[in-house]
C-alpha cells in the first residue's frame, strides 16, 4: 500500500512538471513569434520610409546639392551651410558633453557616498533622460541664450544639445564601470595601486567599449533633434558658414523642416534629398565611433565584458 501511494505521488509530480515544461514551451514559442512579427513589422516600416525618401529624393544627390548654399529658388538650394553647421554642432556637443558625462559616472560609481543625496542625482539623471527634448530647448533659451548672453549662436546649441544627452551618457557609463568585477579593483588595491590607478589602468579600459555605446547613442539622438534648436533660435535660411562659437548657425535637421513647410514640390525634393544625407552622415558617424570603439579595445589588449 506505501509503495502504491509513492508512486501515485511520482506520477502526479511527473505530470506537473510535464505541464509546466509544455507550457513553458509554449510561451516560448508565443513570445518568440510576437518578437519576430514586431521585428519584421518595424523593419518593413523603416523600408518602407526609406524607399519613399530615396524616391523622392535621389535625383537631387549631386556635388552641387552639397557644396550650394541655400537659395529661394528649389533647384538651385544646397545644403552647405546646414551640413557644416550639423558637423560643428555635434564635435562641440561631443565635446562637451563626453567627458563631463564619464566625469560624472566615475564620481558616482567610484567615489560618492551611498546617501539620499546621491540616491536623489541617481532619480533626477534617470528621469532626465526621459524628458522630451523641447524641455531642454526651452531651457537652453532662457540660461544660455539669454542669462549668459550667449545669443542664437553655434556654442549656445551645443550647450542646450550636451545638456539634452548628457543623462544617457552618465547612465551607460554607470551601468558600464558597475560590470567590471569587484575582485579586479580588490586586486588592484590590494597590490598597492592608488585609486585612480585602478580606475584609470582597469576599470575605464574594461568599460570603455559600454561606454562608447552610449555615447554613439547619445551622438545619434543628437544629430536629428529639431525641437531644441528650434527653441533656442537657429536660422532656417543661413547663406553663409560659422566663422566661431558665437556664429549664427543652422543645422540639417532644421533645414529638412523649412523644406518640408514650402509649398513648392521641388523644396520638397529638397527635403527629402536632405533626409537621405542626414542618414549617411548618422551611419558614418557611427561606423567611425565603432571602428574606434574596437581598435582601442584590441590596442588595449583588455577584454571587455
Amino acid at each position: 500500500m506505501h509503495n502504491t501511494e509513492t508512486y501515485l505521488a511520482k506520477d502526479t509530480k511527473m505530470g506537473h512538471y510535464i505541464k509546466r515544461k509544455t507550457r513553458g514551451r509554449i510561451f516560448e514559442t508565443l513570445f518568440g513569434i510576437g518578437v519576430c512579427l514586431s521585428l519584421l513589422m518595424g523593419l518593413g516600416v523603416l523600408l518602407t520610409l526609406i524607399i519613399d525618401v530615396w524616391i523622392d529624393g535621389s535625383a537631387r544627390l549631386n556635388w552641387q546639392f552639397l557644396t550650394s548654399f541655400p537659395s529661394r529658388k528649389p533647384e538651385e538650394a544646397g545644403i552647405l551651410a546646414a551640413l557644416v553647421g550639423s558637423l560643428y554642432l555635434i564635435i562641440l556637443t561631443a565635446g562637451i558633453a563626453v567627458p563631463i558625462g564619464i566625469g560624472a559616472a566615475i564620481y558616482l560609481e567610484e567615489y560618492a557616498y551611498q546617501n539620499r543625496l546621491t540616491r536623489i542625482l541617481e532619480i533626477n539623471i534617470a528621469n532626465l533622460a526621459g524628458t522630451p527634448s523641447i524641455i531642454y530647448g526651452l531651457l537652453g533659451l532662457e540660461l544660455f541664450v539669454r542669462f549668459m548672453r550667449l545669443e542664437r549662436s553655434l556654442i549656445a546649441g551645443a550647450l542646450t544639445m550636451a545638456l539634452l544627452i548628457l543623462p544617457i551618457i552618465i547612465i551607460a557609463g554607470r551601468e558600464s564601470i558597475r560590470r567590471v568585477p569587484s575582485t579586479i579593483k580588490q586586486g588592484a588595491l590590494a597590490l598597492g595601486a592608488t585609486k585612480w590607478q585602478v580606475i584609470k589602468d582597469h576599470i575605464l579600459p574594461m568599460s570603455f567599449p559600454g561606454i562608447l555605446t552610449g555615447v554613439i547613442l547619445a551622438v545619434s539622438r543628437a544629430i536629428g533633434e529639431t525641437a531644441p534648436l528650434i527653441m533656442i533660435g537657429a536660422l532656417t535660411f543661413v547663406a553663409f558658414l560659422p566663422e566661431g562659437l558665437k556664429s549664427p548657425f543652422t543645422a540639417l535637421p532644421i533645414q529638412i523642416f523649412n523644406w518640408v513647410s514650402r509649398p513648392q514640390k521641388g523644396f520638397h525634393e529638397n527635403a527629402a534629398a536632405g533626409i537621405l544625407v542626414l542618414m549617411a552622415v548618422t551611419v558614418l558617424l557611427n561606423a567611425l565611433a565603432l571602428y574606434l570603439r574596437d581598435y582601442l579595445q584590441k590596442k588595449s589588449g583588455i577584454k571587455s565584458l
